[in-house]
């Protein structure tokens, strides 16, 4: 059962992102296209608290083969830069409900994948080992408050060296570097956060730079041992994301026939699947779909899902929210139950 259901079709967009071997362009319709602008880098104002609390966690109910304790794991579609603004939008709104959802189990920290960064070569994942950087605005074309937004964030040298001393146990080439949130952090933390603060230090951890789909699958499982300790994870991509076909869609008004099919593949691949071992076969034979390139003509928007999946384990996957329009899908994706923190 989902938990929220956008209705199909709709609008379009003022803008979305283009990802192209590991870095990110935008392009921006409004009515038309507009010309490219270059991307700028925003100054932090203000910081978190980077001490991380104590305060123990519990649950209100178990999870089948899974510890009562555990944070939950969330797989994000982010959208462009534009959702932050975009207030009416049913993915907004949704995004509002699970920021609300987040900061109510009191995490300690967060742990957070973007589709906009993949490490260099094949095989080797880069962990943000920085306190403060500005923020990466890695789009084009937008209006200039989209270069003035500010996200206030903060680092975790404990956290992102336990994460290198998780990963290097599992086998995983792992190193750390320092740089700023992309927009698939930021954005959808903003909508989340803005008015409802996180409070917890952010560590970003990269993808691989491969569309091998176990590979970040066992990325997730490298990290759940985080989950114990209160940290919440978040894998933020987009469940369909194809810019190519955005232009013909805005311009004929109707949805590609490829996004409701391949959403549901996903459901069927991470929702209806028995158990962790099934469900990391279908996300694997997921990139195979005969909609799948179509529905992501390169995978680094949807190898999040993969990430989250492996991080989330045994737990049960919830489509908390889904909505397809023009060639997108906005499906979000809990695994676990939500923690109840307890009273101070």
């Amino acid at each position: 059962m989902e938990e929220g259901e956008g209705g199909g079709g709709g609008r379009a967009e003022t803008g979305e992102e283009w990802a192209y071997g590991g870095h990110a362009l935008a392009v921006a319709i409004v009515l038309a296209p507009r010309l490219l602008r270059p991307a700028s880098v925003g100054i932090l104002q203000k910081t978190t608290p980077s001490i991380v609390s104590s305060r123990p966690l519990a649950t209100s109910a178990a999870t089948m083969g899974s510890s009562v304790t555990r944070t939950p794991v969330y797989f994000l579609s982010h959208g462009g830069p534009n959702i932050m603004f975009d207030y009416d939008h049913p993915a907004h709104i949704h995004l509002k409900k699970i920021g609300k959802e987040i900061t109510g189990m009191k995490p300690k920290a967060v742990v957070v994948f973007s589709a906009h960064w993949q490490a260099p070569g094949r095989d080797k994942i880069q962990v943000n080992t920085a306190i403060m950087k500005p923020l990466i605005y890695d789009y084009y074309g937008f209006p200039p408050n989209y270069y003035k937004v500010q996200y206030p964030n903060t680092g975790s040298k404990e956290l992102s060296s336990k994460i290198l001393n998780l990963l290097k146990e599992k086998g995983i080439k792992a190193e750390g570097v320092e740089r700023g949130l992309d927009h698939g952090v930021f954005a959808p933390f903003k909508t989340m956060f803005d008015d409802n603060e996180l409070g917890v230090p952010i560590v970003q951890v990269s993808l691989f730079g491969s569309e091998d789909a176990d590979t970040h699958y066992e990325l997730g499982e490298a990290l759940q041992p985080l989950r114990d300790e209160g940290v919440v994870i978040i894998a933020s991509g987009m469940a369909v994301h194809n810019l190519r076909d955005m232009h013909l869609a805005f311009g004929s008004g109707k949805e590609m026939p490829y996004a409701k099919p391949f959403d549901k593949a996903i459901k069927e691949a991470v929702s209806d699947a028995p158990d962790a071992a099934e469900r990391k076969k279908r996300l694997r034979e997921l990139l195979w779909d005969k909609n799948a390139r179509n529905a992501h003509p390169t995978f680094e928007h949807l190898l999040p899902m993969h990430i989250a999946a492996g991080a989330g384990g045994e737990d049960k996957a919830t489509r908390v929210f889904t909505k397809t329009e023009m060639s997108f899908s906005w499906a979000q994706y809990r695994f676990g139950e939500v923690l109840k923190a307890e009273k101070a």
